[in-house]
């Protein structure tokens, strides 16, 4: 019971709207993972990319890298701002070091993720500064490990919050479509992990989007080009980034949830089902947060995402 209050307060602090103002202040002070996420969330209108190599330096400092299962919106970000500029990914890499062994995995996955068309390349140039991390690198370029795009989105909230790092960084629409594509997972009513990024990614589009008008255009695009399932949730999350009511959008996934951990899989129904899956359920933070009455629209339902990774260890029985 501590844990999942630990779990709700952290939550609780992350939606804060005071720390995720859209444009960050001048002379702002990398110090704290509230201010790094404030200067990645107003990234595409500040653009300054030379201070990238400084923030990712504090992300280190303040060890957001010390599990990567809730890192995923930082290192997404760091792929992204080597994706959009190609011609100074190499300095922009090489201002990252020195960094600590255990922490040059964020570096490493950045690059593989940010699909240059050198990205092994670059990788390979960094080697010699990271030799600890030879066999992972090696994995990579020797496609061993997935890169971005072929990670499976039902594997873990890590590989939604990479996506949306990637779209904060570039404002591109291949996130984003990526992620309207396992729209229909909302109302899966078999695989509760499939429910729960469904849900998550849901919520997470309707409230970016209710404040970022390129996002909502996007969604509406798609709307010409998805299946029939997909469309239909797809118009839930345009219409509630549109009027700005969030709370359909969450009491529908609860509502999923609840009757999930009733009655199991409808194409199982056993109940011992609930015991092995349904901590990642009890992990959607973003739903979590608002059902606490303490969602705001914006970033911190992407950072719901990334803190439910940590709270499936916390309620996952030892």
């Amino acid at each position: 019971m501590r844990a999942v209050t630990a779990v709700m307060l952290a939550l609780m602090l992350l939606a804060a709207p005071s720390v995720f103002a859209a444009v960050p202040k001048r002379g702002i002070e990398f110090n704290s993972p509230e201010n790094l996420l404030r200067w990645i969330n107003g990234y595409r209108t500040h653009g300054n990319v030379e201070k990238v190599p400084e923030l990712v330096q504090a992300m280190s400092r303040l060890g957001v890298f010390r599990d990567l299962e809730t890192a995923g919106v930082y290192i997404g970000f760091m792929a992204g701002v080597l994706q959009t500029n190609p011609d100074k990914a190499e300095k922009l890499v090489a201002r990252m070091f020195p960094m600590p062994p255990e922490d040059q995995i964020a570096i490493i996955r950045a690059i593989a993720y940010s699909d240059l068309p050198d990205w092994k390349d670059l990788m390979l140039k960094f080697s010699e500064r990271m030799p600890a991390r030879k066999a992972l690198i090696d994995r990579f370029v020797y496609g061993k490990m997935p890169t971005l795009r072929q990670l499976e989105l039902d594997s873990g909230s890590t590989p939604l919050d990479m996506l949306w790092g990637l779209y904060f960084a570039t404002g591109s629409y291949e996130p984003i479509l990526r992620m309207v594509s396992i729209l229909a997972w909302a109302k899966d009513v078999n695989n509760v992990e499939r429910l729960t990024i469904g849900s998550m990614t849901k919520l997470s589009l309707a409230t970016n989007a209710s404040r970022d008008k390129e996002l909502l255009d996007m969604l509406k695009v798609s709307m010409a080009v998805e299946t029939k399932d997909t469309r239909v949730v797809l118009q839930e999350v345009i219409d509630a980034a549109e009027t700005f009511e969030f709370g359909k959008v969450r009491k529908d996934a609860m509502s999923s949830i609840d009757q999930l951990k009733v009655k199991g899989p409808a194409n199982v129904r056993n109940v011992q089902w609930w015991g092995q899956a349904g901590q990642t359920a009890l992990a959607l933070g973003c739903i979590v947060a608002g059902a606490l009455g303490q969602f705001q629209v914006g970033i911190p339902c992407v950072i719901g995402g990334a803190v439910s990774g940590a709270a499936i260890k916390y309620m996952t029985p030892q």
